[in-house]
C-alpha cells in the first residue's frame, strides 16, 4: 500500500521550530522514544506553531491521518528540534509535514492530515480567515485529499486481542487523543522496534473510554470499540518493505 508522500521542506514560507526532550515518561525500557510520544511531540509542535502564528481561529483541528517514519529513534534525555510546516491544503483540511532531529542523531519524518472543525468539534469548516497569508507560501499551491486508503474491515482470520482506552486517555475534545492509538503498535512490538520503522494511521471515528480491541492481520492493525466498530486502522510498511 502506498503511504502519504513525505514532501521536502519548502524553499519559501513559514517553517516553525519547536523543542522537545525525551523524558522518563516518553521512552521504552530500552531507552528509545515511544511512538505515542513522537505523535505527542508532533501535536505539541503543531499547536505551538498555530499559537505563534497569531492566526485568529476558534475552530478545532483533529488528525485524520498520520505517517511516522523513524530513521533513528531519539533516546532518553536526547534534546530535539521539531521543524513543522504546512505542505498542502484542501477546502476543509491541511497537510502538515514535520521533521524531528535529535542532538545525538535521532531522526523522524512525519506527515499528517489535519481537518478543521467548528468550535464544537462537530462539523468540518473552511480554513480560518488569514490562513493563506500565513501558510500559503510553504504549501506552494499543493492540493491534498482527505480520502482514506486503508482497508476498513478486518478479515475473518485476523487475530484479536483485548484493549482498553482509559479515562486518562481523553483530551480536551472529550475523546481519546490521537497519540494514544500508537500505543497499540507499541504493545504489538513488546518494546522492540526496528530502525527504520515506517507506519501510517488513519482515524475513522472518535473513541471514548472503555473496552476496545486490537485486531491484526499481517502488516495491518485495526482498533475497534467494544461493539466491534473500527475506530482507526494502522499499516506498518517497514520492516516488511
Amino acid at each position: 500500500m502506498e503511504l502519504t508522500p513525505l514532501s521536502p521542506a519548502p524553499s519559501d514560507g513559514r517553517v516553525f521550530t519547536d523543542v522537545a526532550r525525551a523524558g522518563l515518561g516518553d521512552v521504552a525500557p530500552s531507552g528509545r522514544l515511544r511512538l505515542d510520544a513522537i505523535a505527542r511531540w508532533l501535536q505539541d509542535a503543531a499547536f505551538a506553531d498555530l499559537v505563534d502564528s497569531g492566526l485568529p481561529d476558534d475552530g478545532v483541528w483533529v488528525v485524520r491521518r498520520l505517517r511516522i517514519r523513524v530513521e533513528r529513534f531519539p533516546r532518553f534525555r536526547e534534546a530535539a528540534e521539531v521543524d513543522t510546516w504546512c505542505s498542502g491544503t484542501g477546502s476543509l483540511w491541511a497537510e502538515r509535514r514535520s521533521t524531528v532531529r535529535g542532538e545525538d542523531g535521532g531522526l523522524v519524518e512525519a506527515v499528517a492530515l489535519w481537518v478543521h472543525l467548528d468550535a464544537g468539534g462537530a462539523r468540518p469548516r473552511p480554513m480560518p480567515e488569514g490562513f493563506e497569508a500565513v501558510y500559503g507560501a510553504s504549501a506552494g499551491g499543493r492540493r491534498v485529499r482527505a480520502r482514506l486508503h486503508q482497508r476498513s474491515d478486518p478479515p475473518e482470520d485476523a487475530e484479536r486481542a483485548p484493549w482498553r482506552f482509559r479515562a486518562a486517555d481523553l483530551d480536551l475534545a472529550d475523546h481519546v487523543n490521537n497519540a494514544v492509538y500508537w500505543q497499540a503498535l507499541e504493545e504489538r512490538m513488546s518494546g522492540e522496534a526496528p530502525e527504520p520503522l515506517d507506519a501510517e494511521i488513519e482515524h475513522r471515528t472518535p473513541a471514548d473510554a472503555g473496552e476496545a480491541a486490537i485486531v491484526s492481520h499481517g502488516a495491518q492493525l485495526w482498533l475497534t470499540d467494544g461493539a466491534g466498530e473500527v475506530l482507526a486502522t494502522l499499516f506498518v510498511a517497514s520492516p516488511q518493505s
